[in-house]
This record gives C-alpha cells, structure tokens and sequence, in this order.
C-alpha cells in the first residue's frame, strides 16, 4: 500500500476533503458536527494528509503553542482502512516536521480507545481521566529532542 503523508495548505482540495473524513470518523459517531467557526479558526493550523487509494485515508492537525510545543488534534483514520499503519506513518511524518521546525513537545488529548496506539508511539500520560465531547480522555505527550 502506497501512502504519502504531506503538509497540505489551508483552504487546498486535500485539507477540505480532510474535513469530510474527520466528520465521517470523529464527529457522526458523536452525532456532532462542525461549525462554520470552528473550520474557520483552523487556518493558522498546521494540516497533515495521509494520501492513497485515490483520496485522503488519515488526517491530523498540529496547533503551535508557545515555548515550542504543539498539539495534535483531530487525528482520523478512515474506518475502511484503519489498523494498517496509516495513523503511525502520519503521527510519524508530523513529528519529523515537527523536529524539522524547531518544535521540541507534542501534546495531545487522547480518547480512551487510542491510548494503546500512542503508548506504542512513545507518548506517556500526563493526566487523569476527564471527559471530552462525552468520551473519556487522557493528556498526553512526548518530548520529540
């Protein structure tokens, strides 16, 4: 399986297509959605597209924090496809880039399912238990130096 993972541009055909497969995966299991102002706010964000079968199969955001830290949001895996590698190739490409621009800590909120895969990935819990969106999740992070 062929897939490349690449920093696509606000407002391009991939990253609206991104947002289709994180409201298919994230946001319609929870019977929410996105606003017009929520997208909106994502322009000074840092979009991550996983790319193969002829569309966006993985998607994740970064959002730059002082201090050089990020946190990754909206990490989606197309369902069809999932447990195959694609999550770990795109956090993996994100964290090159990440390294790449001086960014030294990548924090995220985890839902409770995915811990396992971000365990394996090297991140570590950081916090207790709180709810989000209606779903367990944890803090976690990993220092990328």
């Amino acid at each position: 399986m062929n897939i490349v993972c690449q920093l696509v541009k606000f407002g391009s055909k991939e990253q609206v297509e991104s947002i289709e497969l994180r409201r298919k995966v994230l946001r319609v299991p929870l019977g929410l959605d996105f606003s017009k102002e929520e997208l909106a706010l994502e322009g000074h964000q840092f979009h991550f597209v996983a790319a193969g079968f002829g569309k966006i199969v993985g998607v994740l955001i970064l959002v730059a924090h002082p201090n050089g830290i990020l946190k990754m949001r909206q990490v989606a895996v197309d369902s069809e496809i999932q447990n195959q590698g694609i999550g770990q190739q795109l956090v993996e490409f994100s964290e090159k880039w990440a390294i790449n621009n001086t960014y030294n800590l990548m924090v995220l909120n985890a839902r409770k399912a995915a811990v396992p895969f971000y365990l394996k990935l090297n991140y570590q819990v950081t916090s207790t238990e709180f709810m989000e969106v209606g779903i367990a999740h944890v803090t976690m992070q990993k220092n990328l130096f």
